[in-house]
């Protein structure tokens, strides 16, 4: 048997070479890799064959019995047609070359696409392999809860108010016309309605005329003025409605008149057995020498605080009064304090040892002073000696003073309190108390002096705490007036441990500006506040205003600044004695300066007349605050001026300053709408859906 060419190549082969050999994982890679680009290069030589194969050689009728590479007839045919082409090119000539030329482009063409085409696999096998052994890195689509989509806000905004149109066009809808008062609405009031169809007439009869060119004639125009003229009266189709409330007697006043009475001055009660507003001073009730003292002063018609407040002091009814500032709260509780003491027995070396008749405090020196001021108006007519006890001021001479006997004390609770601890002062028979700006004093720190006076009086005749029982006229009852522009819980303490059965007296809005300022808020950076403050100052000409800082040193950096640049300035803060102050507020109203630059001292109470602009050069840390200071202009009756220099750093009080902003009807600076602060109130958290456990309690 003969041996093929391979088995006469092969050695014999001994036991070792026969032993397996074990290759690593590096190995094992290696050699795939090896073998895989061996592969590719073999498929791609091939199909480079086979396409130049197809492109020069005939079809053949014998099928061929291997591949191109393998079939040594096919080099050798292959080969022969290459140099019969060789030979037909010499011959040819030049048609021979065109198609020779492009048939090879057109390879070039066909080799280009399939080297592509390997590479392209070449790089998705690459992929398939970095796939297979580190993993694909798949982004991962958050999934959104449907609590966190629909997502409600239950902080209720004014501008989300629907009963208010904020737009001005809507917010005086079209009237529908009667026709020339031969149709009315019900529910309406008929002499208006009678106004308007008169009036409508006679615009459309005019029209008409303009269109065909016919004037007047002398007997229309009389008919007319006598439609006017009915228009004008009630008559018996009418129902004869009765006249308003202000063209009645006292005794002619319907409860439907009241109702409105207290609409138009925006009067509102809570509690119970209320006695009747007073129309006018006349109706008051009050003796005729303080009627005499309140013409001298120039009150001419009660303001809403008075007119509510005054008839429930002479009924000795405890009262908390809510008004807005500079509405004269000072005489509301001030005039039925001195109709109480004059039922008193006078003051004299019998008696002035057992202290005074009442008593009213106040949270900071200027307004006890100015309360004092006040007092003595109406107080010097009957008689009524009027002491004030404040801090910055001699001790002794205050205890002397108080030896001498007066009805009325008018203090601070601190130094109240340390005349009392000293045996200076004793309220033996005080049975009149006014608390005025009560949250201001618990916020000042005053609570625990508050209430150690109001227990240093005597309790024996407190009124009874069942609300039915009747008062006995001629007993003296304690009477507590407390003024407050909020109810924060340390109020509410004091107003439940001290007053029976009080009855609330809202005027207006609680917290609410009066209508007659004109409130303006500017975006701006520290570095701009001086030239504005500068250029509003300016435009100030011979009045005067009050510019508001947060600090006494800030104060008195601004004051200086002003100084320089030469304007009439002088300061008010609490680190100057009580002399300072004094002089600084008597230079100020008498017009001796005409800029005040205040810390807060000045924000509550203060009662400078004719202040024209209020500027707050720095925003205080909350809205009452705020109140308060823009309160010291637009009093008694006149307008005033607001600017607030606002800054990123107040965000605190962006909300509560947008809202009130809104209520007043006054411009928003488009930075503070747009500030995400001014959308929630702060301490909510907005963005916190509400959780399954979450309560919410209705209010």
């Amino acid at each position: 048997m003969k041996r093929s060419f391979d088995d006469r190549d092969r050695k014999p082969s001994s036991a070792d070479d026969i032993k397996p050999v074990f290759l690593s994982k590096a190995e094992r890679e290696k050699l795939a890799l090896q073998r895989r680009e061996e592969e590719a290069t073999e498929k791609k030589r091939r199909a480079l064959d086979q396409l130049n194969h197809q492109s020069r050689s005939k079809p053949s009728s014998d099928p061929p019995s291997s591949t191109p590479d393998d079939n040594p007839r096919h080099h050798r045919s292959r080969d022969r047609d290459r140099d019969r082409d060789r030979d037909t090119d010499r011959r040819g000539g030049g048609g021979r070359d065109r198609e020779r030329e492009r048939e090879d482009e057109a390879r070039s063409r066909e080799r280009a696409r399939v080297e592509k085409q390997a590479e392209r696999e070449k790089e998705k096998e690459l992929e398939s392999i970095k796939e297979q052994y580190l993993g694909s890195k798949k982004p991962k689509k958050r999934v959104i809860k449907p609590s966190e989509k629909f997502r409600f806000s239950f902080d209720w905004e004014n501008t989300e108010d629907t009963s208010r149109d904020m737009n001005v066009l809507y917010q005086n809808p079209h009237e529908a016309r009667p026709l020339f008062g031969r149709g009315f609405r019900a529910g309406m009031d008929r002499r208006e309605q009678k106004k308007l169809a008169a009036r409508n007439e006679k615009e459309i009869r005019a029209e008409i005329r303009k269109k065909e060119g016919v004037e007047e004639r002398p007997e229309e125009a009389a008919a007319q003025r006598q439609k006017e003229a009915a228009a004008d009266l009630y008559d018996a189709f009418d129902m004869r409605v009765d006249r308003h409330w202000s063209e009645k007697k006292l005794e002619e006043m319907t409860e439907r008149d009241w109702r409105i009475f207290r609409e138009d001055y925006n009067i509102s009660y809570k509690g119970s057995k209320l006695p009747r507003p007073m129309r006018n001073w006349p109706e008051s009730k009050l003796s005729p020498e303080l009627l005499k003292a309140v013409e001298r002063a120039g009150y001419k018609s009660p303001s809403p605080i008075q007119m509510a407040a005054i008839p429930l002091g002479l009924q000795q009814r405890d009262v908390i009064g809510i008004a807005e500032t500079g509405s004269g709260k000072t005489a509301a509780f001030v005039l039925p304090m001195l109709t109480y003491i004059t039922r008193l027995p006078p003051m004299n070396e019998d008696n002035e040892a057992e202290g005074p008749y009442a008593v009213v405090m106040a949270p900071t020196r200027e307004l006890a002073q100015q309360i004092e001021e006040e007092t003595v108006k109406f107080a010097h007519y009957l008689g009524i000696k009027v002491v004030s006890i404040v801090g910055g001021q001699s001790i002794e001479e205050q205890g002397f003073k108080l030896r001498q006997g007066c009805e009325v004390v008018i203090a601070t609770p601190g130094r109240l309190l340390d005349c009392l601890e000293r045996r200076y002062a004793v309220l033996n028979q005080c049975n009149y108390v006014v608390l005025d700006e009560a949250d201001r004093m618990i916020d000042m720190g005053f609570e625990p002096q508050v209430v150690g006076v109001l227990d240093a009086m005597p309790s024996s005749n407190m009124k009874p705490e069942n609300e039915d029982e009747e008062l006995d006229e001629k007993r003296i009852y304690r009477t507590t007036y407390m003024f407050s522009a909020t109810m924060p819980p340390a109020v509410e303490r004091l107003a439940r441990k001290y007053l029976r059965n009080p009855v609330v007296v809202t005027i207006g809005t609680a917290g609410k500006a009066t209508d007659l300022i004109t409130q303006h808020v500017i975006m701006l950076k520290e570095s701009e506040k001086l030239p504005r403050l500068q250029k509003l100052l300016n435009d100030l000409g011979d009045k005067t205003a009050i510019v508001f800082c947060n600090t006494k040193k800030s104060a008195d950096a601004r004051a200086k600044d002003l100084d320089k640049l030469g304007y009439r300035v002088t300061t008010l803060h609490g680190g100057k004695s009580q002399e300072q102050r004094e002089i600084s507020l008597e230079g100020f109203r008498s017009r001796r300066f005409n800029v005040l630059v205040a810390t807060d001292v000045a924000g509550r109470g203060i009662d400078i007349p004719d202040v024209a602009h209020v500027i707050n050069y720095e925003m205080p840390g909350s809205i009452d605050m705020y109140t308060h200071r823009i309160g010291r202009t637009g009093r008694a009756g006149k307008t005033g001026v607001a600017t607030t220099f606002l800054t990123l750093h107040d965000t605190e009080v962006f909300y509560d300053l947008k809202q009130m902003l809104v209520q007043s009807n006054s411009p928003v600076p488009p930075e503070l709408a747009r500030h995400e602060a001014s959308k929630f109130k702060p301490g909510t958290i907005p963005d916190r859906p509400p959780r399954r456990n979450d309560t919410v309690y209705a209010h």
